[in-house]
């Protein structure tokens, strides 16, 4: 009878253990890396370097670096290993003449104990350590034959085993899903992913100096709240159990940034999570980061110039080119041109010629006639008999215009039911002062001149609340503090607000916002055994 075959996992659980009887500690507390990889490789690149039969001879430990085990050859007396941190990656050579491996008390060992025999510290790594593990290792940088930077390893110390081994080098990981649910593997076998993240990481620095250099201010709002405004969208609901109450998830910041103007705030932002409980594509996540200022004394074409100064010194601080490729919601790429200053397009006159509707001539009880109308057109959206008038307009916008629109491009003259946290326009009290900025279909931003009478803004909420009891999901929420906040005078004020998924999608060429997210949220993976129970 044929004994089953240990799986790969298996075998290096065992492994654990033989390390552990060799006095060899699997999972290190602790190592002092002097070295980043790619500070060896920068300090090194061009300085004179000793043979590497001198070295053999007499090896002096320049660099201590650390990092996880990506390939290894043995060829005979001597063995090259592939060494990856944080910055970079490097190449190693062990000798088996002159490798000794550290233990937990600093001790430097030529072999370990492994049963009636010895292994040597040499063998140690050929037979003990596997692909994934991190080792720590100390040495002389030389180079080889080929010209490659190299650390001859003098001693090298065990800092963590791998269980399961990581994907084929070749293939790397490439089921879309199992990159999402496992992106510690993606950001290992996949360099690019892994620039992505340090690009996102970058991105959020660059836009914070931004704000400080521009005289703005950061601070934090509250997750949990009352209610949830300051955007038309389903929220997440949750239970206080202290206070005995539901709350909600934020869906946007601005209530609580705009209190903070009344004050003395004059310049706020605040760069968090938003929540939102609706569905999800390749544009639209339910949680998602948000960046939020509000501006005191600005108006909304005061914040069309910031935002293209904003994305001036963005593109100039990362090194981005200004022309990228940005696929839309059809998977068409197209050649964006990010070069400042942007295309203006007003929202009312667009939807009218490409629809032949004039939106202004449309309040929020007159849901019914418009959808009627909109229908006559030949137009037809998911779930439209169910939406009032804003939302209706809102749909109706992203099927007729925003296709066509390939930007940057700033999109205005909104009517007034659609946004009643904006300023009514002194020109036209039918259209309020707002603008969206468009790339190839992507929203990645919406701003306006705030209201800032409580008046007219309790009417607002109240409309609203009338479209919500009529079914519309999206209709945006009261919120009785903000009203009492601005009671106490708010002054006169511009808002913006950016989804930096979006934009960091764009930036990095991706067409999903996943792409952009290090962990983002899946459905519970389904075990085999569950599948089974279902089957039966």
């Amino acid at each position: 009878m044929v004994e089953n075959q240990l799986s790969e996992r298996e075998v290096r659980i065992q492994k654990v253990h033989k390390i552990k009887a060799m006095g060899i500690v699997p999972y290190a507390q602790s190592f002092s890396k002097k070295d980043m990889m790619g500070n060896i490789i920068s300090a090194y690149q061009d300085k004179e370097l000793r043979d590497i039969n001198d070295i053999i001879l007499n090896p002096v430990n320049q660099v201590k670096t650390a990092g996880r085990v990506m390939l290894y050859r043995g060829h005979g007396k001597l063995a090259f290993a592939r060494l990856l941190d944080s910055t970079e990656q490097i190449q190693l050579m062990f000798h088996r003449d002159n490798c000794v491996i550290v233990n937990e008390n600093g001790e430097k060992l030529f072999s370990l104990p492994s049963g009636e025999e010895e292994m040597s510290a040499y063998k140690f790594m050929e037979k003990m350590v596997d692909m994934g593990d991190f080792i720590g290792v100390e040495g002389e940088i030389f180079r080889t034959h080929k010209g490659e930077l190299t650390i001859f390893v003098s001693a090298f110390t065990f800092l963590s085993k791998t269980i399961r081994p990581l994907p084929e080098k070749f293939h790397g990981i490439q089921d879309q899903e199992d990159i999402y649910r496992k992106r510690y593997l993606d950001m290992t076998m996949n360099p690019e992913s892994y620039q992505r993240f340090l690009l996102k990481s970058k991105f959020y620095k660059v836009l914070r100096d931004f704000y400080t250099q521009e005289g703005f201010v950061e601070i934090q709002t509250p997750i949990l709240d009352n209610a949830a405004s300051g955007a038309a969208a389903r929220p997440f609901v949750t239970h206080h159990n202290d206070f005995d109450v539901d709350v909600y998830l934020r869906i946007a910041f601005e209530t609580s940034l705009k209190k903070a103007t009344v004050g003395r705030f004059e310049k706020v932002f605040e760069i968090g999570q938003d929540f939102r409980n609706e569905w999800s594509d390749p544009s639209h996540l339910q949680e998602f980061t948000q960046v939020e200022h509000y501006a005191v004394y600005w108006n909304y074409e005061d914040n069309m110039l910031f935002t293209e100064k904003m994305f001036d010194y963005l593109f100039d601080k990362l090194g981005l080119p200004k022309i990228l490729k940005v696929k839309d919601k059809e998977g068409e790429i197209k050649d964006v041109d990010f070069t400042t200053p942007w295309e203006r397009i007003d929202y009312t006159k667009g939807i009218l010629d490409s629809s032949g509707i004039d939106i202004t001539q449309y309040g929020m009880d007159d849901a019914d006639k418009l959808r009627e109308d909109i229908k006559a057109k030949g137009i037809q959206f998911e779930k439209m008999d169910h939406m009032g008038t804003t939302t209706l307009i809102d749909y109706l916008y992203k099927k007729v215009l925003r296709p066509k629109i390939i930007g940057p491009a700033f999109i205005y003259n909104y009517p007034v039911i659609m946004q009643p946290l904006a300023r009514i326009s002194d020109k036209d009290s039918g259209i309020v002062e707002q603008f969206q900025l468009l790339v190839n279909g992507w929203e990645i931003c919406k701003a306006y001149s705030e209201l800032v009478d409580p008046l007219l803004q309790q009417e607002n909420f109240d409309k609203q609340a009338e479209a919500a009891a009529k079914g519309d999901e999206e209709a945006t929420a009261s919120d009785d503090s903000f009203v009492m906040a601005m009671e106490y005078g708010m002054p006169p004020q511009s808002g913006f607000g950016m989804g930096l998924e979006r934009i960091l999608a764009i930036l990095t060429e991706q067409d999903n916002l996943r792409d952009v997210v290090m962990f983002p949220l899946m459905k519970p993976e389904v075990s085999k055994e569950n599948i089974d129970e279902e089957i039966e």
